[in-house]
């Protein structure tokens, strides 16, 4: 199944508010990086158990860990969470880097290092969410 079905799958199965806030989310994040490569991880490892939300990724990177090893991941993702839906910048080496340059401007949201959280879009600023994407990517 291709990355865009699953998106699609994805938000389809989730409640009606949260599957409208990731749909408008998803397509501005496309609009505010263009062409970037989409993702899809479900959340479950090779070991059939669940470790993580589904997440919708965009872009790509190559990730190097400490045993050498490397490959292929996504920038960006977002994913619902218990109570709204959370932004992640993958493999943001300055974690403070978010909540000092957008943390006063973004609205109703929390930062920890390289998350941004927040219950619903009406609560931030899209503007400021743009501008840390945008800037955010650069600093991976």
């Amino acid at each position: 199944m291709s990355h865009e079905n699953q998106i699609s799958e994805y938000l389809e199965s989730l409640t009606e508010t949260k599957s409208s806030e990731m749909k408008h989310l998803h397509v501005l994040i496309q609009e505010w990086i263009p062409n970037c490569k989409l993702w899809f991880e479900t959340g479950i490892d090779e070991n059939n158990k669940v470790v993580s939300n589904p997440n919708i990724g965009y872009g790509t990177q190559q990730m190097h860990y400490a045993n050498g090893k490397s490959r292929e991941i996504f920038q960006l993702s977002i994913s619902t969470n218990t109570t709204g839906i959370s932004v992640y910048f993958i493999g943001m080496k300055d974690k403070l880097f978010l909540s000092e340059n957008f943390g006063s401007k973004l609205g109703k949201a929390k930062i920890t290092g390289y998350c941004i959280k927040f219950r619903s879009l009406k609560d931030i600023d899209l503007l400021t969410l743009e501008q840390a994407i945008k800037i955010g990517l650069t600093k991976l």
